[in-house]
């Protein structure tokens, strides 16, 4: 059972490294497998990523940097508690000159965007990378992260409350038609699907659903996320359901002439979903796509009868 493990993860993160509440330096382990030694909390973090500027929002600390996502600049969910805060650029050429300026304590970066970037950025400051693939990813990140930014035990109270939340939307669904679903991405002919393992999939399994993007076969791997797919295969897994992230150009496969014969678009049931569900490893952007499930695909509690 999917959640209970995430459970068992959770209690693991409970155990407090020896010397914290003596309020000594602080030592983790990131999913490089690199080990980070902070003298003291860090409390002027920057973002390399999404994630980095919503865990530290969340935790009650405003980064120095984040990177953006270039004419559409900072995301629109923390672009208000963003205000004046410089950008880098984008997560896959952050501008380092500027970082170096900012002279941040701590930089909170997506993994796979920073490796050629990595030994340039740790002179700058001690770089925390992280996966920020599946739930567990998230959930073992916003716990790093509160170490690092002496906020261990909020990210603890974060991640409870949100396997809770998971568990209260499961039972509200239980014994309703289990439901397909796709979630596509891209501009191009040819969608791209993702893997059961990737955080918002995860979060649809959880929660009942099917996601006919099935399972990678080593999920603990992360990569790749998803595949291309092609509409004839579509229509074959015939999802019930279809969430669409944003892109920039129009989608090209919703012109082919197989488009209209989907189930979900048939029935008008598709729906396109905000940038967050992408990266969505943050404590505000995770429990935003858990209320975005509940309002488009969850059944409403209110409109059962009391006959």
């Amino acid at each position: 059972m999917i959640i209970r493990n995430l459970a068992i993860v959770l209690i693991c993160t409970l155990v407090v490294p020896a010397g914290w509440a003596r309020n000594q330096s602080i030592e983790l382990t990131d999913d490089r497998g690199a080990t980070l030694r902070l003298s003291a909390a860090a409390h002027q973090p920057a973002a390399i990523s999404t994630f980095g500027a919503d865990v530290s929002l969340a935790l009650g600390v405003v980064p120095v940097a984040v990177t953006d996502y270039g004419l559409q600049g900072v995301p629109e969910y923390l672009a208000h508690q963003l205000e004046g805060v410089p950008t880098l650029g984008p997560r896959h050429q952050p501008n380092l000159e500027i970082l170096s300026k900012l002279s941040p304590d701590l930089v909170i970066a997506i993994r796979r965007y920073t490796e050629k970037d990595g030994a340039h950025i740790e002179s700058i400051a001690p770089l925390l990378a992280l996966n920020l693939i599946s739930l567990e990813d998230s959930l073992r990140a916003v716990e790093l992260t509160g170490r690092a930014l002496g906020a261990h035990e909020k990210a603890i109270e974060l991640n409870a409350e949100f396997l809770d939340r998971i568990k209260e939307l499961a039972a509200a669904s239980k014994g309703s038609p289990v439901e397909t679903v796709a979630l596509l991405t891209s501009g191009s002919e040819t969608p791209f699907i993702y893997y059961d393992h990737f955080l918002a999939t995860a979060l649809l399994k959880n929660l009942g659903f099917n996601n006919v993007g099935g399972a990678l076969e080593n999920p603990e791997k992360g990569i790749p996320l998803g595949y291309r797919i092609s509409l004839e295969a579509l229509l074959e897994l015939n999802p019930d359901v279809i969430l669409m992230l944003p892109t920039s150009r129009q989608r090209a496969f919703t012109m082919n002439p197989v488009w209209p014969y989907l189930a979900a678009v048939r029935n008008d049931r598709v729906f396109e979903v905000p940038h967050y569900w992408k990266e969505g490893a943050g404590p505000i952007a995770r429990r935003r796509i858990l209320d975005d499930i509940e309002r488009l695909l969850l059944p409403d509690p209110t409109s059962s009868s009391d006959n």
